[in-house]
C-alpha cells in the first residue's frame, strides 16, 4: 500500500502540471473504414499457436482497491492468449503493395478504455491523422503515458471516472506502447498505418482485411512476444483469399 501511495503522489504531482479539459471530450466511438477503401477484394484467415501454451500470469491489483474491487477473480496477462490452439491479441496488416495509394483517415475516433486497470483492446490500429480517444472508466487515477519513437509523446493524466482525452499519430509506427505509472501491470500496443487494412485476431484466432484493391501484397502478422511473420498474397477483385500463421514459443 505504501508502494502505491508514492506512485499516486506522484502521479497526483504530475496532475498539477498538465492540463485536462474533460468538457472537450467528444462522444466515443469505433474505428471505421477509411472512405477510400473501395475495392472489393479480402483476406482473411486464422493464426494458431503450436505446442503448449504457457499459463497466463495472474495480476497482482492489490496495490489498488478499486482495481481490485472490479474483479470477482484475479485478472490475467494479456501478452499472450492462446485456447485451443488459436492465438488472441495478433495485429494483421498489409505491409507493402499500397504503393501509390492513399486513404483518407476516418473522423471516428478508435478507442482505448481503461476498465478494471487494464486497457481495452490490449492491442489496436488506427490510420494516420485518425482520432483516438482514451476514456477513463474506473473510479482510480490514470496517466497514459505512450511514448512513440516516430510521433509526439505524450503523458497525461485522468484523475476522475468518466474523462476522455483525444490525441493523433501525424506518421505511421508500429507497436506505440502504451502504460499506466500508477498500475505498472497496464500496458498495451497502438499500430498507426496510413491505410485501414489492419485487423487483431478475436478469441479463435481469426482475422478479415475487407474491402482492398486486387494486388499482391505482404502481409504481416506481429505479436508482441513471438515476433512477426509476412506472407505474399495475390487476390482479385470479389475473391477472399484465405492465409494462416502458426507461431510457436
Amino acid at each position: 500500500m505504501r508502494h502505491f501511495t508514492v506512485r499516486l503522489f506522484a502521479a497526483v504531482v504530475f496532475l498539477s502540471l498538465v492540463t485536462c479539459h474533460p468538457s472537450r471530450a467528444m462522444a466515443a466511438g469505433t474505428a471505421v473504414e477509411a472512405k477510400g477503401a473501395a475495392g472489393t477484394a479480402a483476406i482473411s484467415g486464422k493464426v494458431t499457436f503450436s505446442g503448449s501454451a504457457p499459463a497466463r500470469e495472474k495480476i497482482k491489483m492489490a496495490a489498488d482497491p478499486v482495481c481490485l474491487a472490479q474483479h470477482k477473480e484475479a485478472a490475467l496477462s494479456e501478452d499472450l492468449v492462446a485456447n485451443n490452439g488459436a492465438l488472441q491479441n495478433v495485429f494483421v496488416y498489409v505491409k507493402d503493395g499500397l504503393a501509390g495509394k492513399t486513404f483518407p483517415p476516418p473522423t471516428t475516433p478508435v478507442v482505448i478504455d481503461q476498465q478494471g486497470c487494464q486497457y481495452h483492446p490490449h492491442v489496436f490500429g488506427i490510420q494516420v491523422g485518425q482520432p483516438l480517444e482514451i476514456l477513463n472508466s474506473d473510479a482510480t487515477l490514470h496517466n497514459i503515458n505512450v511514448q512513440p519513437k516516430e510521433n509526439k509523446r505524450f503523458n497525461i493524466a485522468q484523475p476522475m471516472k468518466g474523462m476522455k482525452t483525444r490525441k493523433s499519430f501525424d506518421k505511421p509506427e508500429m507497436a506505440v506502447p502504451f502504460k499506466c505509472n500508477v498500475h505498472p501491470w497496464m500496458g498495451a500496443y497502438g499500430h498507426v498505418l496510413d491505410h485501414p487494412f489492419f485487423g487483431v485476431t478475436a478469441e479463435d484466432g481469426s482475422f478479415t482485411l475487407k474491402n482492398l484493391p486486387a494486388g499482391t501484397y505482404t502481409v504481416e502478422a506481429w505479436h508482441e512476444k513471438l515476433g512477426a511473420q509476412t506472407q505474399s498474397v495475390t487476390v482479385a477483385d470479389g475473391e477472399t483469399k484465405q492465409v494462416s500463421f502458426s507461431f510457436k514459443k
